[in-house]
């Protein structure tokens, strides 16, 4: 196993620079997802971690060691990609054997290894396919089993589920945060999808622009963003989201929409007539109170409903667990609880609290 250090790190392809001065520890052991949409620089960070990129400048720190100029083989890591890539002429046996073979390892040294990683990811009966003959699932075990057997001190998974389907997705996150636990290695796990970064990340790195927004747990972060950016990006649906001023009278303060609705506030929490941006997650959203809402959308999903409807003139989810005798069309009203509510800068996109 080991530490990671990342100390301003930052890369530039002639006069675009691509990822800003990045400062990040990953202590030995931990589960450390980087999650941002496409383009926010994560598997280029990914990539110079694992030396696939040069680093334009700052210093990479792995176990102690400085990495910068380290070729990959030195680095003692494992990588898993996207596309599997699997060798389509061999066997699951022979693919997951092909690292310990280029090395020029025993067979009687690595075979114990490959047997005990089969059954460890469930593959122990199928050593003998070719990857044609086995899901997408299956195919990926068999380059998680690969990484296994080289026994690195970290793992880098870039994006390994994002070819899978819906259900495998689901199956597969619970296997590799199952396998992290039982192996004990340093992961750093690169995805654009919170689902994931939220189930299994020890602490997520949240990314924007080339930039880190915040890093955190996963829960710290949904409970209290430190921006716009993190609040909007983190959770499904997203947080729901009204701008407007702040004014106080004798009805106490609220935040006024720009349509005329009125949200109450807590008293002092932010000055008169600041312009304020307001953020509430669709659980936290009750109904029964002083929003008007008017329903446009209805979606049912089993265990929650989604009603989707204007306020202030964006769009907005409220979800409940109840399964609501309303229609499209249909007007309610909605109750915000002071407790939840996230309060940020317009103009910045900094929390206020």
């Amino acid at each position: 196993m080991a530490a990671v250090q990342l100390n301003g790190i930052y890369k530039r392809y002639g006069d675009n620079q691509v990822v800003h001065g990045i400062d990040l520890d990953i202590a030995d052991g931990e589960f450390v997802v980087l999650v941002g949409p496409s383009g926010c620089g994560k598997t280029t960070l990914m990539r110079m971690i694992a030396g696939l990129e040069d680093i334009s400048g700052g210093d990479l720190t792995i176990g102690g060691t400085r990495a910068n100029a380290l070729p990959p083989q030195q680095r003692n890591i494992s990588m898993v990609f996207q596309s599997y890539a699997l060798y389509p002429h061999l066997s699951v046996y022979d693919n997951i054997a092909f690292g310990p073979r280029i090395r020029k390892e025993r067979e009687d040294g690595f075979k114990p290894r490959i047997e005990a990683a089969a059954k460890m990811l469930n593959l122990s009966g199928y050593l003998e396919r070719l990857p044609r003959a086995l899901s997408g699932g299956q195919r990926q075990r068999v380059a998680m089993g690969r990484a296994v057997v080289r026994e690195p001190s970290l793992f880098l998974f870039d994006e390994p589920l994002s070819n899978l389907d819906a259900k495998l997705r689901v199956q597969m996150r619970t296997e590799i945060k199952a396998l992290h636990q039982r192996l004990r290695n340093t992961v750093v796990y690169v995805t654009h999808d919170q689902i994931e970064a939220m189930t299994m990340a020890d602490r997520i790195v949240v990314m924007n622009a080339g930039r880190i927004e915040q890093i955190g747990r996963p829960l710290d972060l949904y409970d209290k963003p430190a921006n716009l950016f993190v609040a909007s990006f983190l959770g499904s649906p997203s947080m729901n989201f009204a701008s407007g001023a702040v004014m106080s009278d004798a009805r106490g303060t609220a935040l006024v929409l720009d349509d005329g609705a009125r949200i109450p506030l807590p008293e002092g929490r932010v000055p008169a007539n600041a312009r304020v941006t307001l953020g509430v997650r669709p659980e936290h959203v009750e109904a029964g109170g002083d929003v008007p809402f008017n329903v446009e959308v209805i979606e049912p999903t089993g265990a929650e409903t989604h009603l989707y409807g204007k306020i202030g003139g964006s769009t907005w989810c409220v979800t409940t667990r109840a399964r609501p005798d309303i229609a499209p069309g249909q007007r309610m009203t909605l109750g915000l609880p002071l407790a939840h509510l996230h309060l940020f800068d317009t103009e910045s996109g900094k929390r206020l609290d």
